[in-house]
């Protein structure tokens, strides 16, 4: 593997020693990773602060992750502004993640590249097609699979209640 194509580590945020943001919103341990976006942007897991969050692991030739694209996709675009929507890719190159992400019509939401399993590890994930849900203050509400991705509206609609 070339060095152009692995990802970096996932590094600690860069925040103040009381662990706030510039906004002054408290980051929760959970949330304290930067990251690096299919599309090779920068991702700063602190501002994913304040609101719950969907972390949905798939990877790219996994069909029950293409089953759970559409529901996914669904929730983020009716809760954008009240819910952060997250894929974590892994399990395979970032070629194939952003593939993925255009094959399932899933860009409207940010979309990590964890060829190194990185944030697989930090969440304690270990399978592809899984959910974790946090609640504002980053407290993991919800981990599992969802098949098709039913049920996720409910789970996240208690939440933003």
């Amino acid at each position: 593997m070339s060095p152009s194509s692995s990802s970096p580590p996932v590094q600690p945020s860069p925040s103040d020693p009381s662990g706030d943001t510039a906004s002054g919103q408290a980051v929760p341990e959970a949330l304290r990773f930067t990251a690096t976006t299919v599309d090779g942007k920068p991702f700063d897991g602190s501002t994913l602060a304040g609101k719950p969050t969907v972390l949905w692991f798939w990877a790219p030739w996994c069909p029950k992750c293409k089953a759970q694209a559409a529901e996914t996709a669904k929730v983020a675009a009716e809760t954008a502004g009240e819910v952060n929507v997250v894929g974590v890719a892994g399990l395979d190159k970032n070629a194939a993640m952003k593939d993925f992400v255009a094959d399932t019509g899933t860009s409207g939401f940010p979309h990590l590249s964890d060829e190194k399993g990185d944030i697989w590890k930090r969440f304690e994930v270990t399978e592809q097609s899984r959910y974790v849900i946090l609640d504002k203050d980053g407290e993991t509400v919800y981990e599992g699979v969802l098949p098709g991705g039913e049920g996720l509206a409910d789970k996240v609609s208690g939440l933003t209640g």
